[in-house]
């Protein structure tokens, strides 16, 4: 017997069914299922709307089952298609790398608002660069700067690497000559000497003791590397300020992401200069720009 028809709407109904069931992910069960019967099929969201009755085939149903199952594990979607938007462009994403987040963008608009000479020779260090989304983001946005991503994870690197690659082919040739990769504990291994215009870091700072309060998707899938900052989640912010000083030119300033941590970077921060936080679109101080001392 001939298996059961099953069209695009069938799919999109019986998918937010199944993942409604988790209750953690109800709330968006509706536009997970869509997401992944884009990932599972190749059609797009319009061609689904227009085409709501067509038929997926059985490969097609297939893939969608073990995604379906995927997610309701809580595997991120974004690990599941394998990429994420950054500052409008894809970036690859595993499970060896934080999912670049949309508030972290804002680093980008700040690096950028303080360079308005966007054709300046800038030397810039990205402290935990993951995906490599906020380095060759801003090798790109400035295309005659240089720029250091630091990472204390291999697998990470290897990931980043990629996109810089990818990005290469897409955008400008002469990226993967621009951006260096480094695998290092903060600047640890680079050249004592060595300097930058800016620093920019996403550095993980939640406590360990909100680990259970997180988000599946989060907790069980993200690297707890990137996530953690030590016991009171502070630990990468003070190893970082206290390193910048020396590894900034004169001038030079630092960017990060602070999620509203606004105190504590006051005091960290107290004898720097030009110290200012930015407010995210919800109001949180998302980053905050210090010029060295």
């Amino acid at each position: 017997m001939a298996a059961k028809a099953v069209t695009v709407q069938d799919a999109l109904r019986t998918g937010a069914e199944r993942l409604a069931l988790r209750e953690d992910l109800r709330d968006f069960a509706k536009e997970d299922a869509q997401q992944l019967l884009e990932i599972a099929t190749g059609r797009t969201r319009v061609q689904m709307l227009a085409h709501p009755n067509a038929c997926l085939s059985e490969e097609e149903q297939g893939r969608l089952k073990g995604l379906l199952q995927q997610r309701l594990q809580a595997v991120p979607i974004q690990y599941l298609r394998g990429s994420q938007e950054f500052y409008g462009r894809e970036f690859l994403v595993t499970p060896d790398v934080l999912i670049p987040r949309p508030e972290t963008e804002d680093i980008i608009t700040a690096v950028l608002e303080r360079i308005p000479d966007r054709h300046s020779k800038v030397r810039i260090a990205d402290v935990g660069t993951g995906s490599g989304a906020i380095a060759i983001t801003l090798a790109l946005e400035l295309p005659d700067s240089i720029v250091t991503a630091i990472d204390i994870s291999a697998a990470a690197l290897k990931v980043a690497k990629k996109n810089a690659v990818f990005a290469s082919e897409l955008n400008n040739p002469s990226l993967t000559s621009r951006v260096r990769f480094c695998r290092s504990d903060i600047f640890q291994t680079l050249e004592p000497e060595e300097q930058f215009d800016v620093i920019v870091s996403n550095p993980p700072y939640i406590p360990f003791a909100e680990g259970s309060s997180l988000h599946a998707q989060v907790r069980d899938h993200e690297p707890h590397l990137a996530l953690f900052g030590g016991e009171d989640g502070h630990d990468i912010y003070r190893r970082l300020i206290s390193n910048a000083q020396d590894r900034l030119c004169p001038d030079g300033f630092l960017v990060m992401e602070t999620a509203g941590r606004t105190d504590l970077l006051k005091q960290m921060l107290c004898s720097w200069s030009d110290v200012v936080f930015r407010a995210d679109l919800r109001g949180t101080q998302r980053v905050v720009v210090a010029v060295r001392p």
